[in-house]
């Protein structure tokens, strides 16, 4: 059921509805979302080998949350080097975490206060190689090239994890899912791979 309008225009197409067992309005993401938010709601999801940045202000406690991966670039459509295939999935991360960062800040937020929580990344389908260390690579060169407070993370491992996070307060509450018949997880995020994969950098802007 709807539950209001966002407090930041733009987000209408996120599922937002009311969490019974938190007693909070709750946004939940899916791959290739990201939710930002100035009220004091909750926003959830569940990581397979994708990661997620929790980024909010600590002063006025706006913040956001994005749930993505690197895009798997095959380098036989392309006829350059590999360098274009990692610079294509580098502008999506980078991309992904922007756009998160730049919400925080067009609505109020400092870069001076911005302090960042990681997770996910983990080894959950096996087929897939390491794309969960991949996306833990780039997450953690970002934070460290833009000089962001880091002030927690929970990155990599073999198990999927359900994020709850509270951009007021800054709280995370993480779940580890030992249970792996959950196949849906690991369904949704090859098909969010397969969508991103070989994207040109002027696509991979309608995917956000």
């Amino acid at each position: 059921g709807s539950v209001g309008p966002t407090s930041i225009p733009g987000f209408e197409n996120i599922n937002r509805y009311w969490d019974k067992e938190n007693q909070i309005i709750a946004a939940k993401l899916l791959p290739g979302e990201y939710y930002v938010t100035k009220d004091n709601e909750m926003i959830t999801t569940v990581l397979g080998s994708c990661v997620s940045a929790c980024i909010r202000d600590s002063v006025l406690g706006i913040g956001g949350m994005n749930h993505f991966m690197l895009p798997e670039t095959s380098s036989s459509r392309l006829n350059s080097r590999e360098e274009a295939v990692v610079g294509t999935a580098l502008r999506y991360g980078n991309y992904a975490m922007e756009h998160l960062i730049n919400t925080v800040l067009q609505f109020g937020g400092k870069r001076k206060n911005l302090e960042v929580k990681l997770f996910g990344g983990g080894k959950v389908i096996p087929t897939l190689g390491d794309v969960g260390l991949r996306n833990i690579t780039f997450v953690l060169d970002y934070v460290d090239m833009e000089a962001l407070n880091l002030v927690s993370h929970d990155l990599g491992d073999n198990y999927p994890r359900k994020i709850n996070f509270y951009p007021q307060t800054g709280r995370v509450r993480m779940k580890k899912i030992k249970d792996l018949h959950n196949e849906t997880i690991v369904l949704r995020e090859k098909r969010y791979g397969s969508q991103i994969k070989n994207i040109s950098v002027e696509s991979s802007i309608e995917l956000f």
